[in-house]
């Protein structure tokens, strides 16, 4: 699903947007979980659309095992 208007979130702000603890999304990019992202230099970006594709497939798994 294309956006017009992407942008780059930081691992804070995507932290945020799910409601979780910034360790939690380190430990997933750790095990390779989570939506993909990119490193530039030591700092972690996730693209909104990634994050966007990332969570409707988090919700597609939970409603196809209802």
């Amino acid at each position: 699903m294309p956006i017009s208007e992407d942008y780059w979130l930081s691992r804070p702000d995507l932290a945020g947007r799910l409601k979780l603890p910034v360790t939690t999304l380190t430990k997933w990019a750790y095990e390779k979980k989570g939506p993909r992202y990119i490193k530039v230099g030591r700092h972690c970006r996730y693209k909104l659309s990634d994050v966007i594709a990332w969570e409707e497939a988090q919700y597609a798994t939970v409603a196809s095992n209802d």
